[in-house]
C-alpha cells in the first residue's frame, strides 16, 4: 500500500490535475461564500465537463470545490452570521462576535487555517487508515445513529448560552420545527394544516438563513447609517502571526481533527456535526468555557478544523465499500464509475494510480486553502465590513432573498424565511440561543427515524438501545456531558452564595 501511495503522487502533481485543483478550489471558497449554493450543487454542474478528461483530472475538480467550500462557507458566517453551508452553523457563534469586536481578519485567518489543519489530517487519515477504519462504519446502525443525534442535541442545548433550561426549550423548538412534514417511515402527514408547503417540511437552508441571517440585518438596519462593526474589523490583528495561531490552537487543532474524522467515516453523519461536536469538546476543556459564544478564537478553530476534517474521512467507506458517507462522496463514486471504475475493495488493486491519487489531491488542496483562502479571499471578503449599515443592508438581504429562491425556485420560500428571521429576532431578544433550534432541525429527524428504525427491527424492545457497546460508550459520554454541566451549575451557584454571604 505505501509502494502504491508513493506510486500515485507523480500523478496528482500532473499539470492538469494541478490546474483542475487550483480551479475546483478557487470554485469551492466561491460557492461557499454564497449563501444558497452548495458543494453538491457545483460538483454536479462541473462533472459532466469532465467526461472527456482523465479521472484524476475529475477527482481533482472535486477536491478542490469540496474542501474550498468548506472554509468558503466559513467567510459569511464570520462576517454576517450566515452560515455559507449548514456546516458553518458553528462557526457562527465566536466567528461572529469577533468580527463584531474588531478582530473580523483574525477570525477569518483562524478559520482559513484550521480548515487546512483539519483536512490535511483528514487527507492522512484516508491514505494510512481507509481500510481499518471502513470496518468501524459497519458497526453503527439505527440505535448508534440514534444515540449520536441525542448527543449532539443535548450538547449543544447545555453548553451554548449560560441558561440551560432556555437551551432545552430552543432545542425542542427545533425538533418540533423539524418534524414538519410527511412522517418518513408511516407516510402521515404531521403539523402540515392540509397545507401543501408544509407537507414537504421546512428547507434546512431556509431556516438557516431565517433564524441567522435575519436578525442581524435587522440589527444593523437599527444602526442606519453607521457601520455595524469596529472600524478595525477587517484588520488581522495576527499576535504572532502563523506560528502564533499554531502555539495557540494545535492543542484544539489535533482534538477537533481526530473528532472529524470519527465523525466522517459514519456515513450520513456530515461536517454540521463533526464541527458541532468538536466546539463542545474544545469549550468542555477550554478553563474559560464562559467566553465561548462571545468571540473566543478557540470555538471557531475547533469548528473549522472538525468540519473540514470531515471531509476527506467520509470518503473512507464510500472508497473501500463503495457506501457513500454523504453527497459529495456519492457524487465521487458517480465520477468513478462515469470513467468506467467500479468502487469498493477491488478499486485499489486494479486503478491504485487514480484512488490513492485522489488522496494526494485531498492533501494537496488543503494546503492550496492557506493560498487561495489566506492571500486572497480573506483580504477581498472582509472589504465587505468597510460598507455603511445604509449599503450593507439591502445587499445582505438581495443575497439572502436569492439564495433562498434558488433552492425551489418558489416564492413562499422567502415568507417562511422572513417569517424564521422575525421568531429569531424574537427569541435573541429574549435570551433564547438559536444554535438549538437550528441543530434540533437537523438532528431531530435523524434521531427519531433511527430511534423507529431500532424499534421495528428489535420489536419494540427497547433494551436494544442500552445492549450494544458502541451505544453504551455514546450514553457514557453523554452522562459525562450532563454530569459535568451540572457539577459547573451548582460549583457556580455554591460560589455565587458564598458571595453574597
Amino acid at each position: 500500500m505505501f509502494e502504491s501511495l508513493l506510486n500515485a503522487l507523480p500523478v496528482a502533481l500532473q499539470l492538469g490535475s494541478l490546474i483542475s485543483l487550483f480551479v475546483g478550489t478557487l470554485i469551492g471558497i466561491l460557492i461557499g461564500a454564497l449563501p444558497g449554493l452548495n458543494p453538491v450543487m457545483a460538483i454536479a454542474l462541473m462533472l459532466p465537463l469532465t467526461y472527456g478528461f482523465d479521472p484524476i483530472i475529475a477527482l481533482g475538480l472535486v477536491a478542490g470545490i469540496y474542501n474550498g467550500s468548506m472554509y468558503g462557507g466559513a467567510i459569511p458566517a464570520i462576517l454576517l452570521n450566515i452560515p455559507g453551508t449548514p456546516a458553518a452553523i458553528a462557526t457562527t457563534f465566536d466567528g461572529y462576535p469577533m468580527t463584531r469586536q474588531g478582530e473580523g481578519g483574525l477570525a477569518l485567518k483562524t478559520a482559513c487555517w484550521s480548515s487546512a489543519i483539519g483536512g490535511i489530517v483528514s487527507a492522512l487519515a484516508l491514505m494510512t487508515l481507509a481500510p481499518m477504519l471502513a470496518k468501524v462504519t459497519l458497526a453503527f446502525g439505527p440505535a448508534e445513529y440514534f444515540w449520536v443525534a441525542v448527543f449532539g442535541l443535548v450538547s449543544i442545548a447545555v453548553l451554548v448560552g449560560k441558561d440551560v433550561s432556555k437551551g432545552m426549550l430552543s432545542a425542542l423548538l427545533g425538533v418540533i420545527i423539524g418534524l414538519v412534514g410527511i412522517d418518513a417511515i408511516s407516510g402521515e402527514e404531521r403539523f402540515t394544516f392540509d397545507s401543501l408547503y408544509l407537507s414537504g417540511g421546512f428547507e434546512l437552508l431556509i431556516v438557516l438563513i431565517g433564524l441567522y441571517a435575519v436578525p442581524p440585518v435587522l440589527e444593523m438596519a437599527e444602526k442606519r447609517n453607521e457601520s455595524y462593526f469596529n472600524s478595525d474589523s477587517f484588520r488581522a490583528k495576527p499576535s504572532g502571526g502563523s506560528l502564533g495561531l499554531l502555539r495557540r490552537h494545535w492543542r484544539t487543532w489535533s482534538r477537533s481533527s481526530l473528532i472529524g474524522v470519527a465523525v466522517g467515516i459514519l456515513p450520513g453523519a456530515g461536517g454540521n456535526l463533526a464541527a458541532l461536536l468538536s466546539y463542545n469538546e474544545a469549550k468542555r476543556k477550554a478553563p474559560d468555557p464562559e467566553t465561548f459564544g462571545s468571540g473566543n478564537p478557540v470555538g471557531v478553530a475547533a469548528a473549522e478544523s472538525g468540519n473540514s476534517a470531515d471531509n476527506a474521512a467520509a470518503m473512507i467507506p464510500s472508497l473501500t465499500l463503495g457506501i457513500p458517507g454523504n453527497l459529495v462522496a456519492a457524487l465521487v463514486l458517480g465520477a468513478l464509475m462515469i470513467h468506467g471504475l467500479q468502487p469498493g475493495p477491488q478499486l485499489f488493486t486494479r486503478s491504485p494510480d487514480v484512488v490513492f491519487g485522489f488522496m494526494w489531491q485531498m492533501l494537496l488542496t488543503a494546503m492550496l486553502l492557506l493560498l487561495l483562502g489566506g492571500m486572497v479571499a480573506t483580504r477581498l471578503f472582509a472589504q465587505v465590513l468597510r460598507m455603511p449599515s445604509a449599503l450593507l443592508v439591502p445587499t445582505t438581504l438581495v443575497l439572502m432573498a436569492v439564495g433562498v429562491y434558488t433552492v425551489n425556485g418558489n416564492v413562499t420560500d422567502l415568507y417562511v424565511m422572513l417569517a424564521f428571521g422575525l421568531a429569531g429576532y424574537l427569541l435573541n431578544r429574549l435570551g433564547f440561543p438559536l444554535a438549538p433550534v437550528v441543530l434540533g432541525v437537523l438532528l431531530g429527524p435523524m434521531a427519531e427515524q433511527n430511534f423507529r428504525l431500532t424499534m421495528l427491527i428489535a420489536q419494540n424492545d427497547w433494551t436494544v438501545l442500552f445492549t450494544r457497546p458502541i451505544s453504551l460508550g455514546i450514553v457514557a459520554l453523554l452522562a459525562v456531558v450532563l454530569l459535568s454541566q451540572l457539577w459547573k451549575t451548582l460549583r457556580h451557584r455554591r460560589q455565587s452564595q458564598d458571595q453574597a454571604a
